[in-house]
């Protein structure tokens, strides 16, 4: 086991010295940064040389469709949103 810097020992000093009500566990916290959204499983008919290709990818291949697929989502979202007027001087 490695020994701890000055600096970590530092660390644990200040929040050692502090009281627990004073602890923050969600400083620095950033909101929906492993949020992934939930799962349903589906049935879904491919053609065979699109499923072909997806799995020549090898392993993961319905991950792939899934990130495939939220791209183009994401994509059709952007391309839908009416564009920015700008100010006229």
């Amino acid at each position: 086991m490695n020994k701890l810097t000055k600096e970590q020992k530092l660390q644990i000093a200040n929040v050692a010295a502090k009281k627990d009500a004073d602890i923050d566990l969600w400083a620095g916290a950033e909101i929906g940064k492993y949020h992934r959204p939930p799962k349903k499983p589906v049935t879904m008919r491919l053609d065979a040389d699109v499923l072909e290709w997806l799995k020549s990818y090898g392993e993961g291949y319905r991950t792939k469709a899934n990130l495939l697929l939220r791209h183009a989502m994401m994509e059709t979202a952007q391309a839908a949103k009416p564009a920015r007027k700008t100010r006229r001087e």
